[in-house]
């Protein structure tokens, strides 16, 4: 069996990777398509981001705010940035928890 890849992000740490899509997924469920993701929630996704890797292109001008909606072609919900400039764009949580450089 494989070790535990720990993944860390500045507001916490999670011993093995599938903590963090546990975590993630949780928070996803507890939104409406719609929803506006709250301040504490928010934190953490702010966080988490900074994994992904197409990270400046996501936060573009900056971020305003999070909210979950409809997964562009699939079926599912997934969290979306809202920009300052008001351009929304989605991101994957499990993109950013990916093996990364450093894991």
């Amino acid at each position: 069996m494989g070790r535990a890849r720990e993944i860390q992000i500045e507001t916490r740490t999670f011993k093995k990777a599938g903590d963090g899509t546990a975590f993630f997924r949780e928070m996803l469920n507890r939104y409406s398509p719609g929803d506006r993701v709250d301040a504490s929630d928010s934190v953490d996704l702010a966080a988490l981001l900074k994994r992904h890797d197409e990270y400046a292109d996501k936060v573009g001008e900056g971020v305003d705010h999070y909210k979950v909606d409809n997964a562009p072609d699939h079926n599912t919900k997934c969290f979306w940035i809202v920009r300052a400039d008001g351009s929304e764009v989605d991101f994957s949580y499990g993109h950013c928890l990916e093996k990364k450089d450093g894991d």
